[in-house]
């Protein structure tokens, strides 16, 4: 069976360093996509998926902490390994403290790249056993919803009369999206990017589905479901302390 190739998006403005880049990951079994700006590279993260992305840090356009800080604001989460200068240690850390998965100095060896590229890709991929959305966790600590307990690992709820229940992954995500913004009215839009994925082709349609079942359960076991409230032509907030307005 043949295995799909890991795609790395390459954003490095020396166009000679980037293509002979490009190539080696290409012979390494790899496809890649090229870019030379903070821009062109940041319109096309915003409609299509890479598994990986080699950052420089300085660029023509901004610099790739701007960049990479941008993406995460948007919930665009790529796997990031910086390209740095040599001397560079204030940038590395940087770069790591930010949540960037590795980083490596200019000039490198190929045989370098590829194994720190295919060492992230495993990381990327393990982390993957335990996302059950885009972002939501099994791993996620057990959290309040509207009086029920809710258990990520278990994807089970516990309600106040004792009885328990399965949830599915797409309702823990929205529920976990909910308890993390109280107070505050989110758009179907933001709902949709935060479970789904900004890239993912789902219809507000489809969302108020999953919230109708989350409405469905609330009022089987007869839990307060004021907290959770929709708000007509936006979207839903969720507030215990009942002083959003």
């Amino acid at each position: 069976m043949a295995t799909t190739k890991p795609l790395i998006l390459i954003l490095e403005d020396e166009k000679e360093l980037a293509g002979m880049v490009a190539t080696q990951l290409e012979e390494a079994g790899m496809m890649t996509q090229v870019f030379h700006t903070v821009a062109n590279a940041e319109r096309y993260l915003q409609r299509n998926f890479a598994n990986l992305m080699l950052l420089d840090v300085e660029l023509p356009d901004g610099n790739g902490f701007d960049l990479f800080e941008s993406l995460k604001k948007r919930n665009i989460n790529i796997p990031v390994i910086f390209f740095t200068a040599a001397n560079s240690e204030l940038l590395k850390v940087r770069g790591l403290d930010m949540g960037g998965d590795d980083y490596i100095t200019k000039p490198f060896s190929f045989p370098e790249l590829i194994a720190r590229i295919n060492a992230v890709l495993r990381r990327a991929e393990t982390a993957k056993d335990f996302q059950i959305t885009q972002n939501a966790k099994l791993t996620e600590e057990p959290f309040s919803f509207c009086g029920a307990e809710i258990n990520p690992l278990r994807l089970e709820a516990t309600f106040p009369d004792g009885q328990i229940e399965k949830i599915g992954r797409k309702e823990l995500g929205i529920m976990i999206y909910l308890v993390s913004n109280p107070g505050t009215v989110l758009t179907r839009r933001s709902l949709i990017h935060a479970v789904w994925g900004v890239h993912a082709d789902v219809k507000s349609r489809s969302l108020d589905q999953y919230i109708v079942k989350i409405r469905d359960l609330l009022a089987r076991h007869e839990c307060p479901a004021d907290f959770f409230r929709t708000i007509h032509g936006v979207g839903y907030i969720y507030d215990e302390s009942g002083e959003s307005k």
